[in-house]
């Protein structure tokens, strides 16, 4: 298999970073390429033992890949959660996939932690990879580098100490107490790490797609509106043998949310579907076409199972070599896989957050297609859409916006 120019480019930097530091960075765009770069590197480093790192759902593509680049090394791809797994092997290069996934903070999370302990057993080259570094905060990069012995932040040996030079930590109101704020990241973070960043655009490989979205309502079924306005009003619906309860903001905020698309869970933590209207609206409206499918919450997805039946996967395998539609939950599906078999990205909900309305939307993206189509099918009235015009303006839907919103719902 042939590269792009532009990544035989990137290759070459990316081992002259790696022999110089250990490590290097691959911002690239989504849709660049990266995973192919990341193998070939791995390639022209002679590496023998290469440990992929990613999220499940992006396993299947990524040896999909690897094959097509037939490397002389031996590759094993896992996913974060499987790390506990892993065979001991005397790894030469580990790449970490999506690697903004481990940039919590202030403490590590768990994945961080098993990565740094990972490196610090085997002290390979290490490849880090995403279109979206720090996608809400600076502050992010410290974790993501946290295992990579002489990182920049290396002196830090904790984000609290690194926070007293690289953040602007602020104070925030939590209930009842006061809490630092350590999302004000500094700039000074992102110039620690250029050396050891390769940055690409879509724009600079020349993808030239025109992604059109399109805003459909649909009216949910009149009991589902009843018991949205019931719990705006009262707080608390009771069924013969469950209760709805949103006895704070930020339950009601979920419950509506859940609501407007026909789905909720109910205060003993069991959950249904009360109203299949999106599922039924997506299946005619789309019933000609392969479809990519979003959906925010559980019971979202047997809803679809249950209208859909045997034209609905939730494999990307399958998806990929039938003519069935796929199913993906937003958060899980937005990074690491390709949708290009699909005519057009259908979403069931909305999620809050505005990296992953930025981050979903663009699977179908590849060099050679010229237009997306991206359908939002939102409950007329509901809550999606103002979910929907806070992200696409680069911002979480918050509780701030939805105490702003509850009057016009």
């Amino acid at each position: 298999m042939e590269l792009r120019s532009y990544q035989k480019e990137i290759c070459g930097k990316a081992v002259e970073v790696l022999q110089r530091a250990g490590w290097c960075y691959l911002a690239m765009e989504v849709r660049t390429g990266k995973t192919l770069t990341s193998l070939a590197i791995a390639e022209q480093l002679k590496a023998q033992n290469v440990l992929f790192i990613t999220k499940k759902k992006a396993i299947s593509s990524i040896e999909d890949d690897n094959a097509m680049l037939s490397p002389s090394y031996n590759l094993t791809v896992i996913n974060y959660e499987s790390l506990h797994k892993l065979p001991e092997v005397a790894w030469d290069v580990v790449v970490c996939d999506e690697s903004h996934t481990m940039g919590a903070f202030p403490k590590p999370s768990k994945r961080t932690k098993q990565v740094r302990a990972l490196l610090a057993k085997y002290r390979p080259y290490v490849i880090l990879m995403s279109g979206t570094p720090t996608p809400e905060s600076y502050s992010a990069m410290y974790h993501q580098v946290y295992g990579i012995q002489g990182n920049p932040f290396d002196y830090y040996k904790t984000f609290y100490k690194f926070a007293n030079e690289f953040v602007n930590v602020k104070q925030q109101r939590r209930g009842l107490h006061m809490v630092n704020d350590y999302s004000g990241g500094k700039q000074s973070i992102l110039d620690a790490v250029k050396p050891y960043t390769l940055m690409y655009t879509q724009k600079e490989a020349g993808f030239v797609v025109d992604t059109k979205e399109h805003v459909l309502e649909v009216i949910m079924s009149e009991s589902t509106q009843n018991i949205i306005n019931k719990l705006k009003r009262d707080k608390v619906v009771e069924g013969k043998d469950e209760v709805i309860l949103a006895d704070t903001a930020v339950k009601l905020m979920q419950k509506v949310h859940q609501l407007c698309s026909g789905t909720v869970k109910f205060e003993s933590g069991e959950s249904m579907v009360l109203d299949y209207t999106k599922a039924e609206f997506i299946r005619e409206r789309f019933k000609d076409k392969k479809i990519g499918i979003f959906y925010k919450f559980k019971e979202e997805l047997n809803a679809l199972k249950k209208i859909f039946g045997d034209k609905l996967t939730t494999e990307l395998e399958e998806f990929n070599t039938t003519d069935k539609n796929i199913a993906l939950q937003i958060v899980s599906g937005r990074e690491g896989i390709s949708l290009r078999q699909a005519t057009a990205l259908v979403y069931y909900n909305i999620d809050f957050s505005a990296t992953s309305y930025w981050q979903s939307r663009d699977r179908m993206t590849t060099k050679d297609r010229l237009k997306n189509d991206v359908y939002w099918v939102f409950s007329k009235g509901g809550i999606e859409k103002d979910i929907y015009q806070a992200v696409a303006r680069k911002k979480d839907y918050t509780l701030k916006h939805f105490k702003r919103d509850l009057l016009s719902l």
